[in-house]
């Protein structure tokens, strides 16, 4: 899998790839990710990749030129199969998206900064708009980064045990079980008796039963 990251601020990004899962996905060669300048593709000396908005109002926009050049020259390289904006008002990200995003070859993530994109961006230029939540944030860097992560863990090979990313939260709909470690006790506090039986198909059937009571408690909507 490729990802291309296009942004105003690069710097942002780079440490989320520098270290645990993604920096070993990203070594052993199963995601290439390649964080995007846009004021590479800027317009004049100045490196102006945005401007004031017609008919006024606070916030600067990004222009649609340089974002248009660098999406362009991408796509002379080799073809995506979607180029994505991260923006509040896109569809919230889920586990069902992160899957079927994880199944792709290649995709083109664009970063909003300031008051966003100019319009003729989304409507010519991007396939798919994602938001990670119903908040905003200074740019669309750290919501790039979530999105990544999410996409990333899910190819094969990545994590060390393939199973566990099959059991996680909001796989199924359902909230991920309580999970216990060493020790045993703890001043008081007992690992439930039916993990240390050795009866795996007990422990499944626990698994299940209280995924489902958890997530009837939490988050009953996605029983719905």
């Amino acid at each position: 899998m490729r990802i291309d990251i296009i942004t105003v601020v690069p710097d942002i990004l780079r440490s989320p790839f520098e270290a645990s899962i993604l920096k070993r996905a990203i070594d052993k060669g199963l995601v290439e990710v390649h964080i995007h300048n846009l004021r590479d593709y800027s317009i004049g000396n100045y490196k102006q990749v945005d401007d004031y908005q017609f008919g006024g109002g606070a916030g600067m926009v990004l222009m649609i030129e340089p974002i248009d050049k660098c999406i362009r020259k991408l796509k002379s390289e080799r073809e995506y199969d979607e180029v994505i904006y991260l923006t509040p008002d896109g569809e919230t990200l889920n586990q069902k998206i992160s899957n079927s995003l994880s199944l792709l070859g290649n995709i083109i993530i664009l970063c909003g900064h300031y008051k966003g994109v100019d319009q003729r961006v989304r409507d010519t230029l991007i396939t798919r708009e994602i938001s990670i939540g119903d908040y905003v944030l200074s740019g669309g860097e750290l919501g790039a980064a979530v999105l990544c992560d999410a996409v990333i863990r899910l190819l094969p090979g990545v994590l060390n045990d393939e199973t566990s990313a099959l059991t996680d939260t909001f796989q199924d709909n359902l909230l991920a079980p309580p999970v216990y470690t060493r020790p045993r006790e703890y001043k008081g506090l007992e690992v439930p008796e039916v993990l240390l039986g050795g009866n795996f198909k007990a422990i499944e059937e626990w698994r299940e039963e209280q995924a489902y009571l958890r997530t009837k408690e939490l988050r009953p909507d996605l029983l719905e």
